[in-house]
């Protein structure tokens, strides 16, 4: 068998160099399930044996590892030197995998095909000591996508230290673990999912005074039964009077042989779902069983034995003792610390050297930009160098000196350099070359234009705190985001390019100011600082007396500005003079204050620092503001991550300690709320620019506490491991987590492994298509039937079968309904997969794949949706907003929930016409479907379902500037509720023709909308009436959360959505008036508000008519394309 590498080995050594390939066509893939190459599922394998023998054999496509390595230990028994290859189990294979790294393959229950080795040949090696370790390391590189030993080979002494520091804490964690009791267990990795307030706010809010009154019917199910029982109860029974209830009901139809059986033998789980109703709350409390009343639905719960529970905590503990020892390790002993060198009082500077693969024109200058950043504020005037002439090599050796000193240097300084050419006027470009110079070009003066060729930033302390110092190479990032500030990127990562062969890289130098290393000083030297300038009788006069009326009106207007709001210096001194006052009377403007500090002086920095001590607690949604990027001070972060913190949770165990200030407790973010805010919270790591810092460590031990949250922090860390910029941050917060939840890590892997096997039945398809693209019924026969022969090999099923869904870990996924599934017809040919429910038999759920579409925005944008579900909720108006699960798995792969029962507009109108231009037309399809799915009072449900989805979606949809509104991407389920898919465009990025934007309206709301919400009467204005005061109140409860609402889209504005790429695409939301802000911000009251709102909902209802135009000519389309 040709093998595409030479061989040169020793028993020591494996070199593998290329040889001249035979050709092959690109879409051959040995270890593929559809393959041509597979033959009778035989691989020819080549091993090489650690006694320099050569063996080459056949082998099973999917065997294991294992079986592998036993198939060639009985073959090596005929070859030489055998008996000194000693034991089996002392060897392993290596390969070298698909990325073209090596692997060790300690894991030997992965199947050869789910390994994918780059070539068919594997080595046997010696397996040294600690099998265990290496095994886990194993799955955890596996696992997160990127191998440990790529970690170890980055020699960084920061990410030694970090891991280091995380194995420790992750190795106590696992030993508490062991020594909890399984009911303690329970409650930690399955904690239920309660109602806020716990008590302390009505928890009937969202439910009729009607439905809180009366008896509550529920369906209770026996494990391990076949048998239901209804019982009635009221709201406040708790779980364990249910439970005694439902054994009472079991007694009386199963006999007195059945009499042993008590409450306490026994545990309530939500019937569809791994969530179970731990504690002792009322009943009413539990977010399931309040969402089923909202709803009118009946609960379904499951009695499950405690033995069925217990096995599962025994077998996670068993886990977890295989590689942790019961006994604490001790920690590393304290280095002595470091001589701090005297303040400096001398300017800043750099020696910049040399520049080397610079991608300019060779006819242009080349010239080094340099500024000092805090955040978005440069800290002195940016310096320049000389211009340089040469190809792609360039030498300045010049010294660089910025108007700031050493002293005045803050903490998070970042050192932003640009490298732009400097041509003398602009030349028409034939090649794509320099194709970004038209989109970045900037005239600075007559004849010149300036141009960016790279970019890259590093900080000024290293995190230690130490002042770095000596050579510096820096590989540049050549891609650049829609704003640059002075030519720079202070919003870019502090990571340096890891593409090193191609990267225009600088050579700088930063010097030595003294003999000792210089280290910023300590926090309790910094409030020294602060108190010596209090102890000032001309500071104590200037800060503590107070504005007169006139200032207070003026820092009241100012405080009450939106987050996106520009301060001019002469607010930013006022509120610096009255800072005291912002505490004493508006707290929530922390940020706003911060923003005024001025951080090039030490002597501000630490009167600012000393003020956060006795600054009151913000509420967690508050506190969000001040992760975002304009506040990159590391105390200020801490006490955002402080104000995040759950400290009234007693099944948090807190395992971190941060260095928080000792003030009033922090207001608790519950697990529900995390969860919501968690998509920002990774995204704001990017920001933070030392690995060990306050918010990691908050993540880490909120989602070892809490399986879901676990679940999801994974999943979002995970789906961004492409990202170079945050490849090593990520993967060192993913090993954390694994290392602290040795138990999750099974169950995880076996999603990765299906989501693996998906992608490969997704390019099966895409294969088939272009293949047989001239015949569609011929190509839709012959993938349909390849997808379900892949999908029944025993390697697949396996893989996608007894799992958790990656959308909900609490749904467990049992086996794929092959005969259901099927391939979307859309250019990515998304997989439309059915599953079966494992906890309720019979029960289906659908789930789309798709490969090769970003799902970011998707998820960003229902996101949001699920919060203004939850706003609303808690104004007691529930909109029955249907914000399905969506989740971004990978590089342009991800998932999303099949809503059960729904079907799109456009084909319900379709089904109602035979003539796809008039469909859309027809205003009673939409109501005689819903009549056909409804009679009686199911219908009067039904209508007011739709009724109140329909308003929620009409504001959100207007709010949110949502655009590429047609019959196919919105749906209506059976029961009524409205809701709108494929988030594609939001924010008002609005699809055009020809010059002209497709959107007229401002939100949809045509006439068989109204005909349905009228239950088909044209005159029944009662209803009328009642549907737009739902949309005149859900308005009303948007504006007054505006600022969170734009918050959260700030928090992601680095994430590289594509339609979220600078503030200007946030300014939508306040500009076109869709959030207008407080009265003295914006000089418009409510009732102005609701006055300009009146008119867009009037100005849809009119134009509706464009809205069916445009539904006609797209239902055309589609039967065309049919």
């Amino acid at each position: 068998m040709y093998s595409p590498f030479k061989r040169e080995c020793s028993n020591s050594d494996w070199v593998l160099v290329p040889a001249m390939p035979p050709a092959m066509p690109d879409d051959l893939d040995l270890w593929a399930a559809h393959s041509q190459l597979s033959g009778e599922d035989l691989v020819t394998v080549d091993f090489l044996l650690p006694t320099g023998i050569y063996i080459q054999m056949d082998v099973p496509r999917e065997a294991t590892i294992q079986h592998i390595k036993l198939l060639l230990w009985k073959q090596a028994q005929s070859y030489p030197l055998f008996p000194s290859l000693g034991e089996m189990e002392g060897h392993m294979f290596e390969c070298v995998n698909q990325a073209a790294v090596h692997e060790e393959l300690e894991d030997e229950t992965r199947r050869l095909c789910d390994v994918r080795p780059f070539c068919p040949m594997l080595k046997l090696v010696t397996r040294n000591c600690g099998r265990a370790e290496r095994l886990l390391d194993s799955k955890i590189g596996v696992l997160i996508g990127k191998g440990l030993h790529e970690l170890d080979a980055l020699q960084d002494q920061e990410v030694k230290d970090f891991r280091s520091k995380m194995f420790r804490i992750s190795e106590e964690k696992m030993q508490r673990v062991q020594l909890m009791t399984w009911s303690e267990w329970l409650q930690a990795c399955f904690s239920p999912q309660l109602e806020p307030g716990g008590g302390a706010t009505p928890l009937t809010d969202g439910v009729n005074d009607k439905q809180a009154e009366a008896s509550l019917k529920v369906t209770m199910h026996f494990d391990q039964s076949q048998d239901t029982a209804s019982l009635k109860v009221w709201p406040s029974t708790s779980p364990s009077e249910l439970m005694e209830q439902a054994l009472r009901k079991w007694l009386t139809t199963h006999g007195p042989e059945e009499e042993g059986r008590q409450a306490e033998q026994y545990v309530l789980r939500v019937s569809d779902k791994l969530e179970f109703l731990c504690g002792d709350h009322p009943l009413i409390q539990y977010k399931y069983i309040k969402a089923c009343l909202q709803a009118k639905e009946c609960p379904h719960l499951t009695l499950v034995q405690v033995s069925s529970v217990q096995a599962m905590f025994e077998k996670e503990i068993s886990a977890i003792g295989a590689v942790v020892n019961r006994k604490s390790s001790n920690p590393p002993l304290p280095l002595p610390p470091k001589r701090r060198g005297p303040s400096v009082s001398t300017q800043f500077k750099i020696v910049l050297i040399k520049g080397s693969k610079v991608n300019a024109e060779e006819s242009a200058k080349v010239q080094v930009r340099a500024g000092l950043f805090h955040g978005t504020e440069l800290l002195c005037k940016p310096v320049v160098s000389s211009e340089s002439s040469g190809r792609s090599e360039h030498v300045w050796n010049r010294t660089l000196e910025f108007d700031i000193t050493v002293s005045d240097l803050p903490r998070m300084a970042r050192l932003c350099f640009a490298v732009y050419a400097v041509m003398d006027k602009v030349k028409k470009q034939k090649s794509t070359k320099n194709a970004h110079i038209n989109k970045y070009q900037t005239i600075r003066k007559a004849g010149k234009v300036h141009y960016p060729v790279a970019w890259v930033n590093t900080m000024v302390f290293d995190y230690k705190g130490q002042l770095k110092t000596g050579d510096i190479i820096l590989h540049s990032w050549s891609s650049f985001p829609d704003e640059l500030e002075e030519m720079l990127n202070p919003i870019g990562t502090i990571q340096t390019n890891p593409y090193t062969e191609n990267s225009t890289a600088l050579h700088i130098h930063l010097p030595d100011y003294n003999p000792h290393p210089i280290l910023f000083p300590p926090f309790d030297k910094i409030l020294e600082k602060a108190a010596e300038i209090a102890g000032s009788s001309d500071c104590s006069t200037m800060v503590l007396s107070r504005g007169g009326k006139k200032f207070h009106i003026e820092l009241k207007e100012i405080m009450e500005r939106d987050p996106l709001s520009q301060l001019c210096e002469n607010e930013k001194d006022l509120i610096w003079t009255l800072r005291y006052d912002c505490m004493e009377n508006f707290p929530q403007s922390l940020p706003k204050l911060l923003l005024s500090v001025k951080w090039s002086k030490h002597e501000d920095m630490a009167q600012l620092q000393a003020l956060l001590q006795i600054w009151p607690k913000l509420s967690p949604r508050d506190a969000l503001e001040l992760l975002d990027f304009n506040y990159p001070d590391q105390y200020v972060r801490e006490y955002a991550v402080g104000c995040l913190r759950d400290m009234s949770s007693l099944t948090v165990v807190m395992i971190y300690s941060l260095p928080l200030s000792p003030s009033s407790p922090p207001l608790p973010l519950s697990d529900e709320e995390l969860s919501q805010y968690l998509l920002q919270l990774v995204q704001v790591l990017r920001y933070e620019p030392y690995y060990d810092c306050a918010l990691t460590r908050f993540l880490l031990n909120r989602a070892q506490c809490n399986r879901n949250i676990g679940h999801f922090l994974f999943w979002h860390l995970r789906s961004e491991m492409h990202m170079p910029a945050v490849s090593v941050q990520f993967s060192l917060i993913l090993e954390a987590y694994c290392r602290g939840s040795i138990p999750h890590i099974e169950v995880l892997k076996k999603q990765v492994e299906a989501l693996s096997k998906l992608k490969s039945v997704n390019e099966l398809i895409k294969l088939g298509t272009i293949k047989n693209a001239r015949s569609k019924t011929k190509e839709a026969m012959l993938t349909k039937e390849a997808m379900m022969t892949c999908l029944r090999q025993s390697g697949y099923t396996e893989t996608l079968s007894d799992l958790h869904s990656p959308l909900n870990p609490s749904v467990l996924l049992s086996g794929i309904n092959v005969e259901k599934c099927r391939y979307m017809d859309s250019k990515m040919k998304p997989l439309w997969i059915v599953y079966n429910n494992k906890l309720l038999g019979g029960d289906t759920l659908g789930i789309i794949f798709k490969n090769g579409d970003d799902l970011r925005q998707d998820m960003l944008t229902l996101q949001i949706l699920r919060l203004m579900d939850l706003l609303w909720k808690e104004a007691n108006l529930d909109l029955r907003i249907v914000p399905y699960g969506c989740l971004a798995t990978g590089d342009r792969s991800g998932l999303i929930e099949v809503v059960s029962s729904a079907d799109t507009i456009a084909n319900i109108q379709l089904t109602s016409s035979n003539v796809a231009a008039a469909a859309a037309f027809n205003k009673d399809a939409l109501l005689n479907w819903l009549k056909e799915k409804n009679s009686g009072d199911a219908l009067e449900k039904a209508i007011e379902e739709f009724t109140l989805s329909c308003a929620g979606y009409c504001v959100a949809t207007y709010v949110l500037g949502i655009g590429d509104r047609h019959s196919d991407n919105i749906m209506v389920r059976s029961t009524g509720q409205l809701f709108h898919i494929d988030f594609g465009h939001i924010l008002g990025n609005f699809k055009s023709k020809f010059g002209i934007k497709r959107e007229r309206v401002p939100f949809i709301l045509t006439h068989d909308f109204i005909h349905v919400i009228q239950q088909g009467k044209t005159g029944n204005t009662e209803k009328f009436g009642s549907f737009r005061n739902y949309c005149e109140q859900a308005y009303l409860i948007l504006r007054r959360n505006g600022n969170l609402f734009i918050t959260l889209f700030a928090l992601m504005l680095t994430a590289g959505l594509p339609e979220l790429t600078s503030v200007k695409d946030i300014q939508y939301l306040k500009v076109i008036g869709r959030f207008t802000w407080d009265s003295l911000a914006l000089g418009k009251t409510d009732d102005e508000a609701l006055k300009q709102f009146r008119q867009k909902f009037d100005e849809a209802l009119r134009e509706s008519w464009t809205t069916k135009v445009n539904w006609m000519a797209h239902n055309v389309v589609k039967d065309n394309r049919s």
